[in-house]
This record gives C-alpha cells, sequence and structure tokens, in this order.
C-alpha cells in the first residue's frame, strides 16, 4: 500500500504538466496593408460562425490603444477592428466568432472566427472576412484573410500577415505573475 501511495506521487511530480482552463486576455487588431493591393475572394459561408461562441460582452479594456492609434496615424494601414476580450483557455480548442458593423441576412460588414488552443504556445487558426454590400443587403465583395496552425509565444504581440489584410494579436495570462525584478547588483 505505501509503495502505490509512494509511485502515485512519483507520477504527479514527473508527469508532465497538462493546462488546465485559466484566465487569459486575447486582444486582436484587424488591418489592412494599403501598399498592398485588394485580393477580393468569395463570401464568407453563411455558416461563417459555424457554431462558434460570439464574443457578446466578454469585453474588457484594450491594452494596445497606443498601437492602434500609431496605425490610424499611418496612411499605410486601415484600423478594421480592435477586440480585447477576457476567454478561459486551455488544451481544448475555444472556437469565438467576431463580428463587427450592422448585419444584413446572417452577414457583418467584418466578421470572422479564431480558434485557440494553449499549450507551451497558443495555436491559432483565423477565419476573417471583410465585406461590401449593395443597397438590397447582398454581399457583392468580400476579402478573406486565412490563417492556420499559427503557433504564437503568449504575452507577446504576434503578427499574422495574410497580403493586404494583417492580424496582430496578443493572448496574455490574467493569473501569471509578472517577471521579478533582476537584483540590484545587476541593475548596474
Amino acid at each position: 500500500m505505501r509503495l502505490s501511495r509512494i509511485l502515485s506521487l512519483l507520477l504527479v511530480i514527473l508527469a508532465p504538466p497538462a493546462f488546465a482552463d485559466s484566465p487569459y486576455q486575447v486582444e486582436m487588431i484587424l488591418v489592412r496593408q494599403n501598399a498592398e493591393p485588394v485580393i477580393y475572394s468569395r463570401a464568407a459561408p453563411e455558416t461563417w460562425d459555424d457554431g462558434a461562441e460570439r464574443l457578446g460582452d466578454k469585453m474588457s479594456p484594450p491594452r494596445l490603444s497606443a498601437i492602434v492609434d500609431k496605425l490610424r496615424g499611418d496612411a499605410n494601414y486601415t484600423v478594421l477592428a480592435h477586440k480585447a476580450w477576457e476567454q478561459n483557455l486551455g488544451e481544448q480548442p475555444v472556437k469565438i466568432a467576431i463580428a463587427e458593423g450592422q448585419e444584413q441576412f446572417g452577414q457583418f460588414p467584418i466578421e470572422g472566427v479564431l480558434n485557440l488552443q494553449l499549450g507551451r504556445f497558443t495555436d491559432i487558426d483565423a477565419d476573417f472576412w471583410i465585406n461590401q454590400f449593395d443597397s438590397n443587403g447582398s454581399v457583392v465583395a468580400s476579402e478573406h484573410l486565412a490563417q492556420k496552425d499559427v503557433r504564437t509565444k503568449n504575452n507577446q504581440l504576434n503578427y499574422l500577415d495574410g497580403g493586404h489584410l494583417a492580424l496582430l494579436i496578443k493572448i496574455t495570462s490574467l493569473t501569471a505573475k509578472p517577471p521579478s525584478a533582476p537584483p540590484p547588483d545587476l541593475q548596474d
């Protein structure tokens, strides 16, 4: 009996840590790179959000406003969307639907889905469409950003380049301790 307790304890200590769901702030900035030619694609499918959790009222105060201000002040970029929210992330993928603007027949001017899966890094799949509508509310043109299987570092601003569209994303742990200051003798 005693041996099984010791073995159980050793397994707990030596087993690789599982990443339990914990709270993170996710912040994303969707931009158009004006120096690149616009590439039009097929419109988003009617099931663009396909069972994804809607962002809704999970919004949190953004931390990257200074970067957004710099991008807005640069004629080379157009900021299309800036969202920040708190989200539990873990080993199970989380699928979030993000929409902006007036809905017309199930489509939005900006709509997209982020799939996030936490590990040592965060794996991201991003699909966003920028839609233009006619006077009847039908989509007449779309731009598409698709990034699959992108591995990003947490607590850093990551850049996902999709040609004329790009996504800046930062995923920050809300429970991790900030790095400690170096010892005083190393600060000189």
